[in-house]
């Protein structure tokens, strides 16, 4: 018989690739469902991972590939809806999808990876669909622990990296929600929860917030970025009214650089209030730490960030 391999649903993305770099670190073989095998080509040199083409959203596709598994960590997530990419889709069905295919295939074991406040009544659709998803996992019957991440930073970021290139070509930041507070975390802790979570039965049940050590204001993460990257540029905050007419204006732009979705999760601090969770064994690196590795005028020069980025702990 085959050795069971850990699914991860969603592990060709951001989190999803320190993740399996972990995981593959512990010795275990690894499947990664991906509907275009050519996106996850950083995963194809790891030793113990196989990655499959496949339609996660497709009920049936996914619980074929639980077949045979030991566990599933499903991270998928979006920001932002986009064509037929809805937050419905992405995070509730799926997660529904997710339990389904664990039930039929008697596979007992799930993390799950939602975000930081996600409420059924949250303040954004984001907040809502991922506090629906986490009803469905936290009613399965699973052997399921969640972690609530608050923003994630790191080389491949959509967040940090957002910023630096705006600043490159804006003589003048203008933010909304400029007072907005948030409590950013390495992608590689969270990614060491959840591996550590994997082999802890005392995570089993349980919900988890991840936060780095620090709180900063949106001025101040983008001040920040402006100084690491050398372009530091005046910053002006937009009162609600201005706020809401630029998001309103840069859904249209390509990439949805903000939207009034994004605004409305700005209301609730993405600030966890806690200390992070002592299971883990490890405390949280610090921004000042890693942004510079990847942020700074010389990490386009140098293999050393990737190489202190990457290697976590």
């Amino acid at each position: 018989m085959a050795e069971r391999a850990i699914l991860v649903v969603g592990g060709a993305g951001f989190v999803g690739r320190y993740v399996v770099d972990r995981l593959v670190a512990t010795g275990e073989r690894v499947v990664v469902p991906t509907r275009r095998r050519a996106k996850a080509r950083h995963l194809f040199v790891l030793p113990t991972v196989s990655v499959v083409e496949a339609d996660v959203n497709v009920a049936a596709e996914l619980s074929r590939l639980a077949r045979g598994a030991s566990a599933i960590v499903n991270l998928v997530g979006i920001l932002n809806e986009t064509g037929g990419q809805t937050f419905q889709k992405a995070h509730v069905d799926l997660a529904h999808n997710v339990v389904a295919a664990c039930k039929a295939a008697g596979v007992r074991r799930l993390v799950h990876m939602s975000a930081l406040h996600a409420d059924p009544a949250g303040p954004s659709r984001y907040l809502k669909s991922k506090g629906e998803a986490e009803a469905a996992v936290a009613a399965s019957g699973l052997d399921w622990t969640i972690v609530q991440p608050s923003v994630i930073f790191g080389r491949e970021d959509a967040f940090l990296n957002l910023f630096a290139r705006l600043l490159r070509i804006a003589p003048v930041m203008a933010l909304a929600r400029a007072d907005a507070r948030f409590q950013p975390v390495y992608v590689g802790d969270v990614a060491g929860c959840i591996v550590r979570a994997l082999a802890l039965p005392a995570t089993i049940g349980q919900k988890y917030p991840l936060c780095g050590p620090t709180i900063y204001t949106l001025r101040e993460l983008v001040r920040y970025a402006g100084e690491v990257t050398g372009r530091p540029r005046p910053i002006i905050g937009l009162g609600r009214t201005l706020g809401l007419l630029q998001a309103t204006a840069l859904e249209l732009l390509p990439g949805t650089l903000m939207s009034r979705d994004n605004l409305a999760s700005m209301e609730k601090d993405s600030v966890c209030g806690c200390e992070f969770p002592a299971v883990f064994g490890f405390q949280p690196q610090a921004l000042e730490t890693i942004a510079p590795t990847y942020l700074g005028p010389e990490a386009a020069k140098s293999r050393y960030g990737d190489y202190r980025v990457r290697g976590g702990r």
